[in-house]
């Protein structure tokens, strides 16, 4: 049998969370839009095309804010029929795509810096306030960094984590602007293009480093090896657990869902295998942060090494050839219950007989053989228990 709660799987629409996550991408867009005009008037003006440049890469920034914000919105959304799991893996998915954005930045910035050393190309030199202004941005770009990381890291955020850090990569962006604006001054014009060549790989690997474990995500990689054992050994505590088979578990918006079959005693009623399944689950949420669900399979036995009984004769078609085998037996027609135990490929079953069926309280022990004989010719049943009450 099959046991397994159908809650919430996870509340997505934390108040606290939301509202934080909000906050932070409204700053990062109000500062993207004053420094993007900022960077592309002064670097008009200032004659500085990096810093023009610069503008145009702030400005793409507010593309991926408007991804956040998007991500946010209906990433929050309760489950629905549609989407009985929630909505969760659309941060998963912009996740992915800022990953990529970096990435493509990291390249765009290499490519340059490799074609600038090649072609000996040089700064044109450009005025003063276009290296205050190269300096303004990347102190504005950090700060942005810290703020977002810390409310990443504060509600465990893997799509904060990858706008903040969007910002650190463009606060580098601003340093090769910086650096060349202040090299193109001083007649030092590779410089630029040295440090750009750092840059786009420290970008990329952060990048890949994001977008990596959000694809794995997405295509439901499992826990790490720690945490299966945290499972593991919390499934094993619980009372009335003998063993444990087919753990899986798959993370959806940066929580968890478990997967999990459990060995009961074969002769415990259905009520106490939903109560186990029912301690299971909870001790796992409750003990394992990560953990949001949990789905408990109830199996009295091994179904990997033993014989499977799905090919078993169901309750009506074993009724129905025990009325077979018992129609000379007139006291089987006062079965008041049975029991069937699915085992290891065969049945087990213990029927129940009032006692006022019997004519000869003595002769219990006969008609019990009795109705044995008559069921053993059936190759399934591997044995029959009677009681009488």
């Amino acid at each position: 049998m099959s046991e397994g709660a159908q809650h919430t799987l996870f509340d997505t629409t934390d108040p606290v969370r939301f509202a934080a996550s909000k906050r932070v991408t409204y700053v990062s867009m109000s500062a993207n839009i004053f420094l993007t005009v900022a960077q592309i008037l002064i670097g008009i003006i200032g004659h500085s095309q990096a810093l023009v440049a610069d503008g145009f890469h702030t400005l793409s920034d507010l593309v991926s804010d408007f991804m956040v914000l998007f991500a946010l919105k209906h990433g929050a959304k309760e489950a629905d029929a549609d989407h009985p799991y929630g909505h969760a893996r659309i941060e998963t998915a912009i996740t992915v795509a800022l990953g990529i954005i970096l990435v493509l930045v990291g390249a765009g910035i290499g490519v340059r810096a490799v074609v600038r050393l090649a072609s000996g190309e040089a700064l044109v030199a450009p005025a003063a306030i276009t290296l205050w202004v190269a300096a303004v941005t990347i102190l504005a770009k950090e700060g942005l960094y810290q703020y977002t990381v810390r409310t990443a890291r504060r509600f465990d955020s893997e799509l904060l984590r990858a706008s903040a850090w969007h910002h650190r990569s463009d606060a580098l962006s601003s340093v090769l602007v910086f650096a060349g604006i202040a090299g193109s001054i001083a007649g030092i014009h590779y410089m630029d293009a040295l440090a750009a060549i750092s840059v786009a790989l420290f970008v990329a690997k952060v990048g890949i480093d994001l977008g990596w474990p959000a694809i794995g995500e997405l295509i439901d990689t499992g826990l790490e090896p720690e945490h299966l054992k945290h499972l593991e050994s919390a499934i094993l505590g619980v009372d009335g657990v003998q063993a444990l088979h087919m753990l899986r578990t798959r993370r959806v918006g940066g929580r968890a869902l478990v997967d999990v079959h459990i060995i009961v005693d074969d002769h415990i009623s259905v009520s106490e295998g939903h109560y186990i399944s029912e301690a299971v689950r909870t001790k796992l949420i409750g003990e394992i942060d990560v953990v949001t669900d949990v789905m408990v399979h109830i199996d009295p036995e091994d179904d990997l090494v033993k014989a499977p009984s799905d090919k078993l004769p169901s309750r009506a078609t074993v009724r129905k050839r025990l009325d077979g085998y018992f129609r000379d037996i007139p006291e089987a027609r006062h079965i008041d219950h049975m029991t069937l135990h699915y085992i290891d490929g065969h049945l087990y079953i213990e029927i129940t007989l009032p006692l006022d069926t019997l004519t000869d309280p003595g002769n219990s022990q006969r008609l019990a053989q009795r109705l044995q004989a008559a069921a053993s010719q059936d190759k399934e049943i591997a044995d029959l228990e009677v009681y009488f009450f």
